[in-house]
């Protein structure tokens, strides 16, 4: 059942840009503290869109939007439901934390407001993002979600680390925003529809497609290249270059979840086949191995965070594409869980770099007696993180366990990635969240010193959430974690999962993963030396084929310019003349379209045979000239003829403007060569006259084809008729000929006068360089 969504919606999506513009403004007049005014902004959209949980918690969905060209069935809607619902809530909420965060983190820095508008345009890109409907909008506020980013990564542009993690990010998901609009176009053509909405009732008729696989294939691309999945994955962890308040939102509710949501959202349309189970749960299951191992390997805590996040993120995915019920139940509540606690793992990492001047996790020790708030957040977190008892992540941890855990090879494998995944993961949350509090102090750049109540209340609230969700998982069940599960299914769905473990073997790989994690986090130092041995003897990575990739694309592009790109004009020209040439030939040969022969039109008048003897003499004359202005003048013969010819054959308007383009022609270009130190005649050698003849006769062999072609099929009088009878009665003109110019045709017109202007500057150009040259 859906419900219309009131236009409120519209404003709650036009909010985080509205306060993307005031940003500055409000900056440059109130400093740091403009921060707690601009986070109103998604905070009024946080409230918004939790009036909506009563209705999607009872199943309805909620849809609106504005048409904006009905007869291509684009539009500007949105449509909301339980997956749509809870990314918004979790983009809004915590995006309101990290604006408040972003104002104590970056205080009395120069740029800050040029920093919080770029969040706030990031927010709203994202935010357009879940709650599209059409295809048109969805692949708008994706692209502005990566154009975002690449302006919040490269944010410290004086970094040359910034700017290339910048640019990696974008080129990495740009080109995945490229498949992903291809893939859109399959499924528009496949389907017919252009919206989401629609689109996941279509599924079996898409599945039974032969073009589904290339649009799963295109699908994919775009996912798992913005989801950071294996090869595509090098580009998250680089992007912590930028401040830590993008790190925590992009890691937490913003790009790297728009991958996951996409997936999630085309479950019901691609799911359900052999290559989707097994593409996704293969690289989610490499992405989330490796980004483990890697994670161990780092000791900057950001950076820790980052891989850890490329492995949840590999975890989701697997989960995504798994093929049960359980295993999207799981992934629901995974993501929910790791939203709260990465958001706020990332926040402490920031507090603790602005409390100590370091991230360093073997320079930190003994801060939670100088830094207590900071701790309790990043404890709670982390035990959320580990999925210990009573908290968010322990649900969707036996949740994990209880999908997986079948007893088929296929499972076994599965449940063996998830286990080590989950087990390093564990291990990294314990060195996060509680390695750098306890044990001794040590020396730091700065006294530590706790953070002010801007940097530390996200973390504190998300931590905190994570603990109330596990505690009272039957609300968050209701409002959240079931509808988005309905969603992604497709069929009314009830999670269940509380504090209450799956007694059995899911249980016992939950212990099972707590235990190992515990023991890699004592001989957390022996692990990272072998994590780094295992992947240093695995060689170098994609991060490093990327660079490989940019050097070979720019010696390629290097290399390709010097060749088409010479800087001499009589190239470019030949080139152009080729090109012309086989576009109007190849078809009508390919497609065998060929042209009768004509006939010479009956009652032709000796006076129209004798102007076109004339207007070939002139062509003969032109080759013939002894030096280069007899061949201009030579070349007005056959003009003046050809605008004779349409005299005779009633069209006087067209032959007086012939009249005039031929006498201008002919003088503009005696003019010209007047000015130009020009050989006296063509000394081109023979091999090159060949050459020039040959694409100028085919040139023209192909226009007169061409020509033949368009008058030899039947008239169709429809846009004569309209002219007749709309000249006179719009534009008010009783030549038709004149009207069709200047009002029908007024910006093809511009065109040809904006054409020959710049012809007639580049004339100009080559006059003084000429003279130039001359002169020195």
């Amino acid at each position: 059942m859906a419900a219309a969504a009131p236009a409120w919606t519209f404003i709650a999506l036009f909010l985080p840009f509205l306060a993307a513009i005031l940003a500055p403004f409000l900056v440059s007049r109130l400093g740091d503290k403009a921060a707690w005014i601009v986070a109103l902004a998604p905070a009024l959209s946080f409230l918004h869109f939790c009036g909506f949980l009563p209705e999607i918690s009872a199943g309805e969905v909620a849809t609106g939007g504005y048409a904006w060209v009905p007869s291509l069935n684009l539009s500007f809607s949105w449509f909301i439901d339980g997956l749509s619902l809870t990314f918004a809530l979790l983009i809004t909420g915590i995006g309101t934390l990290i604006v408040i965060y972003s104002g104590g983190y970056l205080k009395g820095h120069r740029h800050l407001g040029r920093f919080l508008s770029f969040i706030l345009l990031f927010m709203g890109a994202m935010l357009g993002l879940v709650v599209s409907d059409s295809f048109l909008m969805l692949f708008v506020y994706w692209e502005l979600t990566s154009i975002a980013s690449f302006l919040l990564i490269g944010f410290d542009h004086e970094r040359e680390a910034a700017r290339r993690a910048a640019l990696q990010a974008l080129l990495v998901t740009g080109a995945g925003g490229l498949s992903l609009l291809a893939g859109l176009v399959f499924l528009w053509n496949v389907t017919g529809v252009t919206q989401l909405s629609l689109l996941v009732h279509l599924g079996d008729a898409l599945r039974m497609s032969p073009f589904y696989l290339p649009a799963l294939f295109l699908v994919l691309g775009g996912a798992f290249t913005k989801s950071a999945q294996f090869p595509f994955h090098f580009w998250l962890p680089n992007a912590m270059e930028a401040p830590t308040p993008v790190s925590a939102y992009l890691h937490s509710a913003t790009m790297v979840k728009a991958g996951v949501y996409l997936l999630m959202r085309l479950n019901p349309v691609l799911g359900g086949t052999p290559a989707w189970e097994i593409l996704l749960p293969f690289f989610g299951g490499v992405t989330l191995v490796a980004g483990a191992l890697i994670g161990i390997r780092q000791t900057d805590l950001k950076l820790m965070l980052a891989y850890t996040t490329m492995a949840s993120l590999g975890l989701l995915t697997m989960l995504t594409g798994f093929g049960s019920p359980h295993a999207i139940e799981a992934a629901v509540l995974y993501l929910v869980a790791h939203s709260l606690f990465k958001g706020a793992l990332f926040m402490v990492a920031g507090a603790v770099d602005h409390g100590t001047g370091t991230r360093e996790l073997p320079l930190l020790g003994g801060l939670r007696r100088a830094m207590p708030i900071t701790f309790a957040a990043a404890f709670l977190a982390a035990c959320s993180m580990g999925g210990l008892p009573l908290f968010a992540g322990f649900l969707a941890k036996e949740e994990i366990y209880a999908a997986l855990a079948t007893g088929n090879p296929r499972a076994v494998f599965f449940t063996a990635a998830a286990l080590v995944g989950n087990a390093l993961m564990f291990a990294v949350a314990l060195a996060v969240g509680l390695k750098p509090f306890v044990g001794e102090g040590k020396q730091t750049p700065l006294t530590p010193h706790e953070a002010p109540a801007a940097l530390w209340l996200g973390p504190v609230i998300l931590a905190a959430l994570g603990l109330v969700f596990g505690i009272f998982s039957p609300l968050l069940h209701a409002y959240l974690t079931s509808p988005m599960a309905s969603a992604v299914i497709d069929e009314p769905t009830v999670i269940t999962i509380g504090a209450m473990p799956h007694l059995g073997l899911p249980f016992g790989l939950s212990l099972l993963t707590v235990a190992l994690g515990i023991l890699v986090y004592l001989g957390f130092d022996r692990a990272r030396a072998l994590a780094a041995q295992m992947l240093e003897g695995l060689g170098p990575g994609p991060d490093r084929w990327f660079d490989y990739f940019i050097s070979g694309l720019v010696r390629f592009s290097a290399g390709l310019v010097r060749i088409i790109q010479p800087g001499r004009l009589e190239i470019y020209i030949t080139a152009t003349f080729i090109a012309v040439a086989v576009t109007l030939l190849v078809p009508l040969f390919l497609f065998d379209e060929l042209p009768g022969m004509p006939s010479w039109p009956a009652g032709a008048l000796v006076q129209e045979i004798a102007f076109f003897v004339i207007a070939a003499l002139g062509i003969v004359a032109v080759l013939r000239a002894a030096d280069r202005l007899t061949a201009i003048v030579s070349l007005g013969i056959q003009g003046f003829a050809v605008a004779v010819i349409f005299l005779l054959f009633g069209a006087p308007d067209l032959s007086f403007t012939q009249f005039m383009v031929e006498t201008l022609s002919v003088v503009i270009l005696t003019l010209v060569m007047t000015r130009l130190r020009l050989s006296v005649s063509d000394h081109r050698p023979p091999g090159q006259i060949l050459l020039d003849g040959t694409i100028a006769i085919a040139c023209g062999l192909g226009f007169a084809l061409m020509l033949l072609k368009a008058v030899g099929t039947p008239f169709d009088p429809f846009m004569t008729d309209f002219f007749n009878t709309y000249s006179k009665a719009i534009a008010h003109g009783a030549n038709v000929v004149n009207v069709i110019i200047v009002d029908f045709r007024g910006t093809d017109t511009l065109g040809e006068i904006a054409v020959v202007m710049v012809t007639g500057l580049a004339v100009l150009a080559l006059i003084k360089l000429r003279a130039g040259r001359g002169a020195s």
